[in-house]
């Protein structure tokens, strides 16, 4: 049985998402090894405070929840841009992917806030083995949300340029997949690094 000439031409661009989701698959779980190796690393490390101040001396679970609160309520907002795509409807995505950016954005800003006064505190990287577990694993995470803001800004681009095409539909799909994952490797860290450091 044969294909007809117009589904003959289409199966090779199919093909071609097809590989392109598979390689960002393989791109999400090679970063979640790296995720894994850096929370052996900090649950390794945690008790090493070299006589320096410790999780419960640092962290703030109110500031925490609040970065929380945004990581996760831009999940949902990303969620619902995911639906205005489906439904086709440009300017509702558009007006999504904006809110979830402005949510990413501030989940970063608190993120450097935290940082920073940890900084001045005398509890940089440099201070313990505690500390530089904790600054690389929760360093690496914001780094990789500020990465999406990134990818979130030239999606928010393409579709006000090229619309709803399969190409940019496409690369907003694999954009779903990078916001989710990072919430879901927070939740993980809320739950392996805060909460222990603050109980």
């Amino acid at each position: 049985m044969s294909l007809a000439g117009e589904d003959a031409a289409l199966l090779p661009e199919a093909d071609a998402y097809a590989q392109r989701a598979f390689g960002f698959w393989l791109y999400l779980m090679s970063d979640a090894i790296i995720f894994a190796l850096l929370f052996a690393t900090y649950l390794v490390m945690a008790g090493n405070t070299a006589g320096g101040p410790a999780g419960s001396d640092l962290f703030s679970l109110p500031h925490t929840l609040g970065e929380t609160l945004l990581l996760l309520t831009s999940s949902l907002t990303f969620g619902l841009a995911s639906l205005a795509l489906d439904a086709g409807r440009r300017p509702q995505l558009l007006a999504w992917l904006a809110v979830t950016f402005v949510l990413g954005l501030g989940f970063v800003a608190m993120e450097i806030r935290e940082f920073h006064g940890m900084i001045i505190q005398g509890a940089g990287p440099d201070r313990s083995g505690f500390l530089s577990a904790f600054f690389t694993l929760v360093g690496t995470h914001g780094l990789h949300v500020s990465a999406g803001l990134v990818f979130i800004l030239v999606m928010v681009a393409q579709v006000a340029a090229k619309g709803l095409s399969q190409p940019v539909s496409s690369r907003l799909l694999r954009l779903g997949l990078f916001w989710h994952f990072l919430d879901i490797v927070w939740i993980g860290i809320f739950s392996a690094v805060y909460l222990p450091g603050i109980l």
